[in-house]
């Protein structure tokens, strides 16, 4: 049976927001499509990770997308109707607040208006054998289909990129502060621009042959995730007789590689959250709310009908009619207290696709620098190294042209069109640097301004302050710099005990707090062992540590206020909240930490190290009342090691935090990476393959 558990429509939400190859366990699929002339190879290794073939990137595209059906179908089919803005229709009122998003963002309007006009007829050709790919294993496979989904499209894809990439930067936190009771912000009438937080993770560092011990290139591509859902990592090889030869990290309906590596180079992405979208206040007129005024000049609101079909009680439809509106500025919402219009980075976007087939293309520096430069992904940190020595940061965001001198952080007054930004700043604008002379950079969420040591990072005085740079530093930033800045000449081994560092430095920001709880004088006994297990704690969390349960609880404490903006809870109350919170879950004050937190799933489960906000980035929680300890279910995922020696070898280590498959539970691939994972071995991913046809196991599936 396999394994799908109706996911409730706030937590997709939410969610919204990878052995050596063993070639006598490769299985060769032969693919083909009706009137159609796609047709691609997929092997799966010893691990049931698909590496797939086909003579043309079309035809690659055809695999690829079998082989995600394969193992995950399920997700696939779940999370369409969000992408299209049906979803109430299929899981009920819950669904309707993401049917009314996308609808009131306009983005099905934007896909018709220009997928043919801006797409490259490439692109639509890749994307139309893509589609065709779920298509044809849905036709083949029609036990696996339980939503009348069908067909999917290439513009599905599409929309699926729209969509996930705004809650990757934070538009969701903009709704919310419009939807609040009262107004959350002034409205600007002054300089002076705050940074904008970070509540995302993600690690990815490069080392040049000058920082390592033996003059080799080492890049660390470690993007956090849900471990499972519609944005947890799907592993696979691609290749194509048109020269495409990638492996790396893709989510289940993408087309194309969000991280990953070929022979000459590779590359890691992490979460930035510059200030990405602005607000205005529009001066309405009180005798129309339907017009407002700009330059002088009254205009009038476009509205328009969004219609959301709501399922109700199992069979039961009914559509509700809500009201739309835009102005010259992007979409509107109207409120209590007042009338607000929205414009955000990739307003009207469709490119994402092809910024990131142009990525995986790339086989030099130069080609993928050009793939950047396209400028039609709206954030992310991008670590980059390659064979040649070079390694690189850049702080990629589509970030508005702004007029200078006011408080992009705030509203701003919707009556003046200056204010009305049109274009992006060009990539010479954003925070990079390239070949530092620490020969390192460390990304991890932080500021731009801080990804290597002193002397080596971007001068901030040299970026315009509207953009609203992040300045906040995560503990793995912090750790991970302190790791690098101690270590002139760093091995490949010296590396990976980097990447699962499982502790929390004293100069990380939450440190202060702990130190504060944990110079509590005791007034009962409880209180006296816990503020010694607190004052004794080194700051790791590794699986026979009994002091780390209180102290992540505490940190977890400050963290959590820290990435809402609240003041800081106070020290006895958090003491006393983490006291009762550890013996809930483990009956005492010390347990091992291996014993709290766990990785796995569907009851199997291994001790783990790691924690919040640790380069070893383990986020865990109780799933179940009756459990006693917490299940992993973010953080560390697919993530790879890859060294470029300087003999010119490249050695490749990898692992994922489960397995291929995906969603069902008597697959031996659903799970059979997860003790590895927890362990922290890392295995050779088959990204080098030989002799893999004359043992394979071939069969062929073809409707043409």
């Amino acid at each position: 049976m396999r394994h799908l558990r109706r996911t409730d429509p706030q937590r997709l939400l939410s969610t919204l927001r990878g052995l050596v190859l063993s070639v006598c366990g490769l299985s060769t699929l032969l693919l083909g499509s009706p009137g159609h002339a796609w047709e691609a190879s997929i092997e799966r290794d010893a691990l049931g990770v698909p590496h797939i073939y086909g003579k043309t990137d079309a035809d690659m595209a055809f695999g690829l997308a079998w082989a995600q059906a394969e193992d995950g179908w399920e997700i696939l089919e779940e999370t369409l109707p969000y992408y299209r803005g049906n979803a109430a229709s299929f899981f009920g009122r819950d669904a309707a607040v993401t049917d009314y998003l996308i609808q009131w963002l306009g983005f099905w309007d934007v896909i018709e208006r220009d997928y043919d006009v801006l797409l490259k007829p490439a692109t639509r050709a890749y994307l139309d054998a893509f589609a065709a790919g779920f298509n044809a294993f849905a036709a083949q496979h029609p036990d696996r289909v339980s939503l009348d989904v069908l067909p999917v499209t290439p513009q599905d894809v599409i929309a699926a990129h729209m969509f996930r990439h705004l809650l990757f930067y934070g538009f969701d936190k903009t709704l919310t502060d419009l939807r609040a009771e009262t107004r959350q912000f002034d409205i600007s009438d002054a300089p002076a621009l705050p940074n904008s937080g970070i509540t995302l993770g993600s690690n990815a560092t490069a080392i040049a042959p000058s920082r390592s011990r033996d003059g080799s290139t080492m890049l660390m591509i470690n993007s956090h995730q849900p471990l499972t859902g519609p944005v947890s990592w799907y592993e696979a090889h691609l290749q194509s007789g048109e020269g495409l030869n990638v492996m790396g990290g893709l989510f289940i309906g993408a087309p194309a590689l969000g991280v990953g590596f070929n022979e000459h180079h590779g590359w890691g992405a992490t979460v930035n959250q510059p200030d990405l979208v602005d607000v205005y206040v529009l001066d309405i007129d009180p005798e129309d709310d339907n017009r407002y005024r700009v330059d002088g000049d009254w205009l009038e609101l476009e509205a328009f009908d969004i219609p959301i079909k709501v399922l109700l009680w199992g069979w039961l439809p009914w559509t509700v009619k809500e009201k739309g509106y835009r102005s010259i500025h992007g979409p509107v919402m109207k409120t209590d207290h007042g009338t607000y219009a929205v414009r955000y980075a990739g307003i009207d976007e469709i490119r994402q696709v092809e910024q990131w087939l142009a990525m995986s293309a790339a086989t030099t520096f130069t080609e993928w620098q050009a793939a950047i430069s396209l400028q039609h992904i709206a954030s992310f940190n991008f670590v980059y190294a390659n064979a040649d020595g070079d390694i690189h940061f850049i702080h990629n965001a589509m970030m508005p042209e702004r007029a200078a001198g006011w408080r992009w952080d705030q509203y701003l007054p919707g009556n003046r069109s200056d204010l009305i930004w049109q274009r992006y700043l060009p990539m010479a604008d954003l925070p990079s640097v390239t070949n530092p002379p620490s020969g390192y950079v460390h990304s991890a969420n932080q500021s731009p301004f801080r990804v290597s040591s002193a002397g080596s990072n971007p001068d901030q005085a040299s970026y315009p302050q509207e953009s609203g740079w992040p300045t906040r530093m995560t503990n793995r930033a912090v750790r991970g710099l302190e790791l690098l800045d101690a270590n002139p000449a760093i091995s490949f081994d010296d590396f990976n005990a980097i990447k699962h560092d499982n502790a929390y430095s004293p100069r990380y920001r939450g440190h202060a707090y702990l130190s504060l709880v944990a110079k509590l004088e005791a007034i009962e006994d409880d209180e006296a062992q816990a503020i010694a297990l607190i004052r004794e704690w080194d700051l790791h969390t590794d699986v026979a540590n009994r002091h780390a349960a209180l102290g992540v609880c505490v940190l977890l404490e400050e963290w959590q206020a820290e990435r809402t903006g609240d003041s800081l809870p106070d020290a006895r109350e958090t003491l006393h909240k983490c006291m009762l919170s550890v013996r809930d879950v483990s009956g005492r004050l010390d347990p091992e930490w291996g014993t709290v937190q766990r990785h796995g799933r569907d009851n199997r489960t291994w001790p783990a190290a790691g924690g919040p906000d640790t380069l070893r980035a383990m986020y865990a929680e109780q799933l179940d009342d009756e459990d006693d300890f917490m299940t992993v279910v973010a953080g560390d995922g697919l993530y790879y090691l890859i060294e470029w020696t300087a003999e010119g070898e490249q050695i490749i280590r990898g692992t994922h935090q489960y397995g291929s498959q995906m969603t069902d539970p008597s697959s031996p691939h659903y799970l059979d990476q997860a003790e590895a994972f927890a362990v922290e071995t890392m295995r050779a991913p088959g990204f080098h393959i030989k002799n893999r046809s004359e043992r394979s196991r071939l069969y062929q599936v073809s409707d043409r």
